[in-house]
């Protein structure tokens, strides 16, 4: 019986060839200033333009300064020289971008879901390992590569082989003091820091449904950690509730029917 990655899997693959990755649709792409300057330029230099901009969005946030001082220019002229082209870049292509005086702004794994981009069945691509945050909401999200992320600006589609699936399970509830971290560090202990290499893993268990959004993020954050490809936990009605009146999430009559098939995107009891 299927897996949650089976239904999500199923919903979005554009191009199925034997011998070859299958074609993913993006339902989500992120970006950020680091990884996504040689993508633009490749667009550019191979006459091409982003084929849907309204999927895409992009965050200052990895050379931000952390301190009160968010002045332009930046001292490091490097940084500086980021910013300026992932300004460029998304003026030219159409894409709205949280700039460091935006008051949206903020690392690129928290501040699209507290805008409520990030939703149970999507797919979200990144050009950053740590996408996998994105699972917390049902969501199939990883990192990817600057090709990749150009690969998906011109066609809004990824060639992806399939991963595996790994069902990690945590029994009971948290003790005073234990933390979603705590989970994350007892898997990435007992696999190693390669054992869930090529998987995605799927997180349950009573342990995993009394966790807040924000420790469910922490646990899906750290599963590449271990190796894995992303972390996944099946939306319930915490994730419900965090959604609901978000920005970007469905509103109204809209939210109850996407309500409806959220509950569907689980992986079957029997499932293996």
């Amino acid at each position: 019986m299927p897996t949650l990655l089976d239904k999500i899997w199923a919903e979005h693959v554009v191009v199925r060839a034997q011998g070859r990755p299958d074609l993913l649709y993006a339902d989500r792409h992120f970006l950020h200033e680091v990884t996504s300057a040689q993508a633009f330029d490749g667009l550019r230099m191979a006459g091409r333009t982003v084929r849907r901009p309204d999927l895409t969005f992009a965050t200052m946030d990895h050379v931000v300064p952390t301190d009160r001082n968010r002045s332009r220019p930046l001292d490091d002229p490097v940084a500086e020289a980021q910013l300026e082209a992932l300004e460029r870049n998304c003026e030219q292509f159409g894409i709205s971008c949280l700039h460091m005086a935006h008051p949206d702004q903020g690392v690129v794994h928290v501040a699209m879901p507290e805008l409520g981009l990030v939703l149970p069945g999507l797919t979200v691509f990144c050009g950053d390992s740590h996408t996998s945050t994105h699972g917390a909401f049902g969501a199939l999200a990883f990192g990817i590569g600057t090709s990749e992320v150009e690969h998906v600006l011109a066609t809004q589609c990824l060639p992806q082989a399939r991963p595996w699936t790994l069902a990690v399970r945590f029994k009971g509830v948290l003790g005073t003091g234990v933390t979603a971290k705590d989970l994350a560090l007892a898997v990435v202990g007992r696999l190693g820091s390669g054992g869930a290499n090529g998987h995605v893993i799927e997180y349950l268990g009573e342990a995993v449904q009394g966790l807040s959004m924000e420790g469910r993020m922490t646990l899906c954050n750290l599963s590449v950690e271990c190796g894995a490809k992303a972390g996944l936990i099946a939306a319930d009605e915490t994730t419900f509730a965090y959604l609901e009146g978000k920005r970007y999430a469905p509103k109204g009559a809209d939210f109850v029917r996407a309500v409806e098939y959220w509950r569907t995107l689980h992986s079957d009891p029997d499932a293996r």
